[in-house]
Parts: C-alpha cells; sequence; structure tokens
C-alpha cells in the first residue's frame, strides 16, 4: 500500500469516503476549495494539501470525487493540476463522467505514466457513511488488484468491469437513470395511493414485500420523504446531469430511451422552478404539488 492516499473533493461523498479510509488505517492527504469541508479530517490527522498538484507530489495514489467534468477537467489537467504532481502513479476517478470523458483523462494521464482507474460508486451519502457502496471500476487490472483493500474500506460490493477505459462509466450511468426513473414512477405512484386515502406507511410496507421495491422505497421515502426531511445528501443538479450523460451514453450506443426521456423532462421541471440545489428526495414535491397532497409518515 501506498504510505499516503490522496483524495480530492470532500463533498457529500467525498468526506466519507475519505473518513471510511482513515478508518481503515490509512494516512489521508486532501484537498477542497472549502476550508469547511476539509477540517472535519484535519481534526482527524489528514494531511492537508495546497493545491491539486501538491496533493499529488505528496501521494501515489489520489481518489477524486468532484462534481462536474469541466471542474475534473481543471483539477486534473489544468494548470497547478494532479497531472504536474511528482509522486502520483495511480488517479482513481470516483466521479459519474460518461465513458468519453474518462476516455480523455485516461489519455492525457498515460502520457504521463500514470495510470487511470474509473470506480464511480453507488448507495449516496448513507451507502458512503456506512462503508456500503456498489463501486464498480474499470482500467488496467494488476492497478485495480492493488487498490482493493481501499475500495473495500467504502464499499460492500466491488465489481470489475475490464481494461477497457470507460466501462464502470457506463454501468455507473445504467444504474444512475434506473435510480432516477425509480423516483419518478414511485412519486407517482404514492401520490396515487395517498390521494386514494391509503397511509403511504401502508403502501411501502406492502410495496418493500413484493415486485415493485426499488431504490427510492429502499432508501429515499423510508429515511428523506414521509419524516419530510429531504435530507438524502445528492442534489437535483447532479441527478439531472447524471440523466444527460447517460443520455448521450446511450445514443452513443444507438439504443432507444424512451422512459429515460421522459424522467429527463421532470428534472428539467425541477430545475426550471429552481431547484437545482434541492435534495432530490424534493423531486416527491413535484407531483405531491400536482396531486395536492403530501406523502407523509403517519405518526409525523
Amino acid at each position: 500500500m501506498s504510505s499516503v492516499i490522496g483524495y480530492l473533493g470532500l463533498g457529500n461523498m467525498g468526506q466519507p469516503m475519505a473518513s471510511r479510509l482513515m478508518d481503515a488505517g490509512n494516512n489521508i492527504s486532501v484537498y477542497d476549495i472549502a476550508e469547511t469541508a476539509i477540517n472535519p479530517l484535519l481534526e482527524r490527522q489528514a494531511l492537508q494539501a495546497s493545491s491539486p498538484r501538491d496533493l499529488a507530489d505528496k501521494s501515489e495514489i489520489v481518489i477524486c470525487s468532484l462534481p462536474s467534468n469541466s471542474v475534473i477537467r481543471e483539477a486534473v489537467l489544468g494548470t497547478g493540476g494532479l497531472i504536474e504532481g511528482k509522486k502520483i502513479r495511480v488517479y482513481v476517478s470516483a466521479c459519474t463522467t460518461g465513458s468519453a470523458f474518462a476516455e480523455e483523462i485516461t489519455e492525457a494521464l498515460e502520457k504521463k505514466g500514470i495510470a487511470t482507474l474509473e470506480a464511480p460508486i453507488s448507495g449516496g451519502p448513507p451507502g458512503a457513511r456506512a462503508g456500503t457502496l456498489s463501486v464498480m471500476v474499470s482500467g488496467p487490472k494488476d492497478a485495480y488488484e492493488e487498490l482493493i483493500p481501499y475500495f473495500k474500506a467504502y464499499g460492500k460490493k466491488i465489481v470489475y468491469c475490464g481494461e477497457k477505459p470507460g466501462l464502470a462509466q457506463v454501468l455507473k450511468l445504467a444504474n444512475n437513470i434506473l435510480f432516477a426513473t425509480s423516483l419518478a414512477v414511485t412519486s407517482e405512484a404514492l401520490a396515487m395511493g395517498v390521494k386514494a386515502g391509503i397511509d403511504p406507511n401502508v403502501m411501502l410496507e406492502a410495496i418493500q414485500a413484493g415486485t415493485g421495491r426499488n431504490a427510492a422505497t429502499d432508501l429515499v421515502i423510508p429515511t428523506s420523504v414521509l419524516p419530510r426531511s429531504f435530507d438524502f445528501g445528492a442534489s437535483i443538479e447532479i441527478l439531472l446531469k447524471d440523466v444527460n450523460l447517460a443520455l448521450e451514453e446511450g445514443e452513443k450506443q444507438g439504443v432507444p430511451q424512451f422512459v429515460c426521456q421522459q424522467t429527463r423532462q421532470m428534472l428539467l421541471l425541477a430545475a426550471h422552478k429552481g431547484w437545482n440545489q434541492r435534495d432530490v428526495s424534493e423531486w416527491f414535491k413535484l407531483v405531491e404539488e400536482w396531486a395536492g397532497i403530501e406523502i407523509r409518515s403517519s405518526d409525523k
């Protein structure tokens, strides 16, 4: 193992993942533009880098959790980016970027002798905190095998997709479009039942034991919608970005995506209402407004 693991980007996913790496006994060097994101890890004796390049000067392996391709490109390939680091030899992208961008980054880093592993994750902030994420990996097999212990620090299921750049990104987009559509259709289904007079807790109990069970009923509704906390931990803007990437990938592969297109339209409506930074669980409020009801726990 490397003596120091670099972590770039300490948002809703990056901070708990870096924390899990520390829990596993790893030394961590961190960088984020937000001091408030770094402070909890510094209190645990993480090292602070002054820039992405400084992070790559300190760490042989750097894991990246940043929100958009433009931000990633600047932090990895830009002036003062990871690519200029003296020590880095493996770059790990835990981001959702799409396969074309993954190929671009891989090609640029290979020219500098830096191996790239695409390792996007699924499970949301709750999974990151619990160390139960699904980790989808593609890239050089030897680098993957070396990093398995690190992935296990925050992941319960590690799946290797192959060496071709971008394969893990395709799998992550397939996962995320399923998550997005589960939110869309489940909001409509629960609103229908609640407006007819069924307690949403009763609905959830039946659905969870039946064929309608999905990511929304498992993760989002019981923790964020029924208690009206709306704090799942991912923004509508990020999910819309992922859905757009999934549609681009489907077009690239020549696959029809009628349901995905309709899901995107619902997300765009939320965005046009100015809800970009709102939690994905607040998506349910769109259908609630139209239906004139609230999907609320009966004991609240």
